[in-house]
């Protein structure tokens, strides 16, 4: 049986560019411990445990259908208010949006902070912050970069999603 090294990443290919994911000995359990957007030019690096090739495949379903769902161990992470936020997501259905001013509703914060945690969010696509949206428009996206990179990206998920 190989020995799993403590931490692995692998860069996969999407239709909208590169991820990469991290994987983890997290307690024994090997758990997802980042996901990362990256550039098209970034090199391939190809899975290298179990984990990270189950996770290659549902993304590789997702991006087939967007109705897919993903079924992975994530390392917990965040704090008590991020940890609402990105479970409130999870409940957002694909094709579907919810601003975050409905978030916030919801869990009793303010919109900012709703943006703040989605920006924060160390899985994205796994908990799709990418749904939620200014109650204006589309709203930013992870990290002040509009109309860059990870805007791109929102916009290329919710048309994939049908959202759009």
């Amino acid at each position: 049986m190989p020995t799993l090294k403590s931490a692995e990443y692998c860069v996969i290919s999407t239709p909208f560019g590169r991820l990469g994911v991290q994987t983890e000995l997290v307690d024994g359990s090997l758990m997802i411990s980042k996901i990362d957007y990256l550039p098209p030019d970034v090199a391939l690096i190809p899975p290298g445990n179990a984990l990270a090739k189950t996770f290659s495949k549902q993304c590789a379903q997702y991006f087939n259908d967007a109705s897919s769902t993903f079924d992975v161990p994530l390392k917990p992470a965040g704090t008590a208010h991020q940890q609402k936020v990105w479970n409130t997501t999870l409940g957002i259905e694909a094709g579907k949006t919810i601003t975050y001013g409905e978030i916030a509703k919801k869990i009793k914060s303010g919109p900012r902070a709703v943006g703040t945690a989605c920006g924060a969010n160390p899985y994205p696509l796994v908990t799709p912050c990418h749904r939620v949206v200014s109650a204006q428009g589309l709203g930013g996206f992870m990290k002040e970069d509009s109309p860059g990179f990870y805007r791109q990206i929102k916009i290329w998920l919710l048309k994939h999603e049908g959202a759009l």
